[in-house]
């Protein structure tokens, strides 16, 4: 089911950046959003009704990520409650990625993979810019969208597909 959820999250970050860099209206933007959060909490509800809590808890936070996003889009909230939300999640993902890429997590079967800190720490990358430039106002121009189509291809999309193909 990770290859289905970074597929997806790829063309998301993919869309998000672009549409970003071109001005596309927000509400436009929020459909994939909605798409791409409710298949992630789908397929971790569905994780977390077999048990698999780690990779529940690891996935829901990308799918209320993409709800957060979408109905932001929509209703033109005040944006600050999802940097609060990013900020939290940037945290967590900086120990997800220590703990995936260089100690592991024996109990759950996970060995210590280089690639997914990357993977991991590029995301905290992208969540910690909410912070940055909603609650403390400094503003990233085009580094933020040209880093969520960067994290969309390396991070996301080309992990899920070599996953979907039996490569990685």
């Amino acid at each position: 089911m990770l290859s289905v959820a970074l597929l997806f999250v790829g063309i998301v970050l993919i869309n998000n950046g672009v549409c970003n860099l071109t001005k596309v209206d927000r509400n436009a933007t929020a459909i994939m959003n909605f798409f791409n959060g409710g298949l992630s909490v789908y397929i971790n509800f569905v994780n977390l009704a077999q048990g698999n809590y780690y990779a529940a808890g690891t996935g829901l936070l990308f799918g209320f990520t993409y709800l957060f996003i979408a109905i932001d889009s929509v209703f033109k909230l005040d944006t600050r409650p999802f940097a609060w939300f990013c900020t939290f999640v940037a945290i967590n993902a900086v120990v997800f990625g220590t703990l995936e890429g260089f100690i592991g997590i024996p109990s759950l079967g996970i060995v210590p993979d280089i690639r997914w800190a990357g993977i991991w720490y590029l995301w905290a990358l992208l969540w910690i810019t909410g912070f940055f430039e909603d609650i403390l106002g400094i503003k990233l121009g085009k580094f933020t969208p040209y880093l969520q189509i960067f994290d969309g291809v390396v991070t996301a999309w080309v992990p899920g597909l070599l996953m979907l193909i039996g490569r990685w």
